[in-house]
């Protein structure tokens, strides 16, 4: 099977991870006689400083023209730390959200039993942890309209959703929960919100066509509290982005780290796939990231070209690794091993060639305190 796949390196770490998910990418390919052909192109801080853009019209052209969108991570700090910017870098991922119509961002949670030690969590309450977040992606109060007044004392930001924004992403978030335990709970703030309480009659009436998918309703307050509580409750949650945004990240510190974690941003007619870490500055360079998440995305990736068979295998590296204990600073801040390394203990796990006794003296073993 032939596929073109865009590629955004993005800031920060976002290169150093994501030509991992290439070399990953390239062994699938071998291993299975796939051919993935990969264009380059360029958003966020590093757009910004080649072309004055943090979205040039030629990276929109090559993703309209892809089968699929691979991407790193964007940010910078010298725009973090001026809120008087007025290009910033996540201007260029938000344009290619509403341009492309990725309006559901779909991330898995789930947990790896040698890795619980480094949860918040007690291993009781992560014991069976899996379920999905589908948070809405191009709607709500990010893209709603803003306002300040003239002597910057007053501001507003606008939370609008109509009814053909909510059917579509709940349709996905009831067919996953279909495939899955046939659970499905809609995070709102319908006591307060009018556009909670059109999310809440919507996925209602929606839920006829899935009679059997169980729905319940939790106020996002009360959710939130319960992905701490008791996370192995939950199946697919469904939520608007703002809402989904903020318990994401929330769910995403109970693998242990933020680096393990992968998403997809589906739309009609494309789909991006990235790590949900961010750029994280202080480690460019370093070769110390995480590549996890950003491999993972690339299962997701697989997935989404109906290569089931080559997305588990690349899931079982991932645990392989993670079991064996090659894992970066994130997860062992004393016996880590380089970015690089990690990705190439997977790729050589996919091409059969670890053998069935590993001598960990043989793999470069960088040992270090805490950064």
């Amino acid at each position: 099977m032939k596929k073109n796949i865009a590629v955004i390196l993005g800031d920060g770490i976002g290169p150093e991870v994501t030509h991992q998910s290439i070399k990953v990418l390239d062994a699938i390919a071998q291993q299975f006689g796939h051919e993935f052909n990969y264009s380059y192109c360029l958003m966020g801080a590093d757009a910004i400083d080649k072309t004055g853009s943090p979205l040039p019209d030629e990276t929109v052209e090559v993703c309209l023209e892809s089968d699929a969108i691979l991407f790193g991570a964007i940010g910078h700090p010298k725009y973090d730390n001026d809120p008087s910017a007025k290009v910033r870098p996540e201007q260029g991922l938000l344009k290619l959200r509403k341009t492309l119509q990725l309006f559901a961002n779909i991330r898995p949670v789930s947990t790896y039993p040698s890795l619980h030690h480094l949860s918040p969590l007690k291993n009781k309450q992560l014991e069976g942890v899996d379920f999905i977040i589908f948070r809405e992606l191009t709607g709500g109060i990010y893209f709603g309209k803003k306002e300040i007044n003239p002597e910057g004392t007053r501001a507003s930001d606008d939370c609008v959703y109509t009814a053909e924004e909510i059917e579509r992403i709940a349709h996905l978030a009831f067919q996953s929960a279909q495939k899955r335990r046939k659970k499905l709970t809609l995070v709102d703030k319908a006591n307060v919100l009018e556009t909670s309480r059109l999310w809440r009659k919507v996925v209602q009436e929606i839920a006829r066509q899935y009679p059997d998918v169980t729905v319940d309703f939790l106020f996002v307050d009360n959710a939130a509290m319960q992905i701490i509580l008791n996370p192995k409750q939950f199946d697919v949650i469904l939520t608007e982005n703002m809402f989904g945004d903020i318990i994401s990240d929330e769910a995403s510190v109970i693998s242990g780290s933020l680096g393990l974690l992968p998403s997809a941003s589906v739309g009609n007619s494309s789909s991006l796939f990235e790590p949900i870490h961010g750029s994280y500055p202080q480690a460019a360079g370093k070769d110390i990231a995480n590549p996890l998440g950003s491999i993972l995305s690339t299962a997701m990736m697989l997935d989404y070209f109906n290569m089931t068979e080559e997305a588990v295998l690349v899931r079982k590296a991932v645990e392989w690794t993670l079991a064996h204990g090659f894992v970066t600073k994130d997860i062992d801040a004393v016996n880590s091993y380089s970015t690089t390394t990690v990705g190439d203990l997977i790729r050589d796990f996919i091409e059969n060639r670890i053998p069935s006794t590993v001598n960990k003296s043989n793999i470069a073993l960088s040992k270090s305190t805490i950064i």
